[in-house]
């Protein structure tokens, strides 16, 4: 069971007048306080401020999924103000879902005849005691599945000229791109899947994602993908966060095409803007490695941000960011450096619709000449994509959806440029 934290935190105000029946209690009940409830009126304002912030610090916790680092703030807490109510209550609930049903009992005896807790705590305690403490995920298990059908214009990213200049400076030759260089459309099928899988109780996640894609007739671009992840939350100074590492690998075809390990880190600042906005930060590095195109190999370092503006039926977020890439020596091209910056709309439409709409860019500019004698200019690669979604839930774990989407990658080599319309119908289930 999660727990109701804000309804335990007005439950608790119940608490904060009960006299204690130890000699340690005070001869006037303090003001009921959520926050501090049952502090002494003797607390020093700065020594009252700590207290508040080591139990706001052991509810994030507890709302992270972390009860076991929860439990050592609460008992911090205790030690220093043996009268705090609620540290008491959520002290003892937090052994409970770790399955410490001795100690969650002691304090639950302990609550009931130290504070004289009202009915709704009583009944509260009750549940928590009738569930034999048996230990709680922080997160339940979750799979999702995804089944689709489409069309794309441009499957194997051929270039939108169909003749083109090579050669060095002086000596260009015009050349006529086969049909293998040019665009070619199909229909494909897609078939994906998700699995997450809480591990342990500090709310770290293991996460697996299958994914095949299957063309009727450009076989070549058959794509599948598997992905293993772990991430974890943390927190400290005020920030919080996730961290995420993974390994991935694609095939292409018939063949391994690519091997891919990545490390992920999100921070939340410790800044309050409000229930409407969201800020947070990132830093990501990934290496990517192509078997049978080693000279492609490539690391990337990501610094981004991103902005979440958050209204009654929609939500924006704006997010931009910093991209290094640095590969082998002999990478035509060599190092390349670049930014990224998007937005994107989710918003309710009518009573069930949800609605999306997406921008985003991509810009590359490569270090020095592509390839001598062959393309002697340096690359500049810039990549708009436009997205748009429908999708209608279909009873209580399935929806059906309806995407398209439209590529524009322009550069300054023709030979590399393409556009691309793409259109898939799905229909997908979700929280088994």
């Amino acid at each position: 069971m999660r727990r109701p934290t804000l309804a335990l935190l007005l439950a608790l105000g119940a608490l904060a007048p009960a006299r204690a029946q130890q000699g340690d209690a005070p001869d006037t009940a303090a003001a009921p306080d959520t926050a501090t409830a049952g502090a002494p009126a003797a607390l020093s304002d700065e020594q009252a401020a700590q207290e508040e912030k080591l139990y706001l610090e052991a509810l994030r916790s507890l709302s992270e999924g972390r009860p076991d680092e929860a439990t050592t703030k609460l008992g911090r807490l205790l030690e220093k103000n043996a009268l705090h109510a609620g540290a008491w209550l959520d002290l003892a609930i937090s052994h409970c879902e770790l399955g410490n049903k001795a100690e969650a009992e002691r304090l639950f005896g302990q609550i009931v005849q130290r504070f004289h807790p009202s009915d709704a705590i009583l009944e509260l305690i009750a549940h928590y005691r009738t569930s034999g403490c048996k230990g709680q995920r922080a997160h339940p298990r979750s799979m999702s599945f995804k089944l689709g059908a489409g069309y794309d214009t441009n499957v194997n990213q051929g270039s939108s000229s169909s003749v083109v200049q090579i050669g060095g400076a002086g000596n260009l030759k015009t050349y006529d791109l086969g049909p293998d260089s040019l665009p070619r459309a199909d229909h494909f099928k897609l078939l994906s899947g998700d699995f997450n899988q809480p591990l342990g109780s500090r709310g770290m996640l293991l996460i697996a994602q299958l994914r095949a894609l299957r063309y009727n007739q450009v076989k070549s671009q058959d794509t599948d993908s598997v992905l293993l992840g772990l991430e974890s939350p943390w927190s400290g100074a005020g920030w919080t966060g996730r961290a995420t590492a993974a390994y991935g690998l694609v095939r292409l075809g018939e063949e391994l095409y690519q091997r891919q390990a990545q490390v992920l880190l999100r921070a939340v600042p410790p800044v309050d803007l409000g229930e409407s906005l969201g800020w947070s930060l990132s830093a990501g590095y990934s290496s990517a490695i192509y078997p049978t195109r080693r000279y492609y190999d490539a690391r990337t370092l990501d610094l981004g941000t991103s902005l979440a503006l958050r209204g009654k039926q929609s939500t924006v977020v704006l997010s931009s960011g910093l991209l290094a890439d640095r590969g082998k020596q002999a990478r035509p091209g060599g190092e390349r450096g670049g930014w990224y910056g998007g937005a994107n709309l989710v918003a309710l439409m009518g009573e069930k619709a949800i609605g999306e709409l997406g921008l985003s860019r991509q810009s590359w500019r490569g270090e020095r000449i592509y390839s001598k004698d062959f393309i002697e200019i340096k690359r500049h690669q810039d990549t708009t994509q436009l997205r748009a979604s429908l999708l209608f839930p279909v009873g209580t774990h399935s929806a059906v959806q309806l995407e398209v989407r439209r590529t524009f990658n322009r550069e300054n080599i023709p030979l590399f440029q393409y556009d691309s319309r793409w259109f898939q119908f799905s229909w997908r289930t979700d929280n088994w």
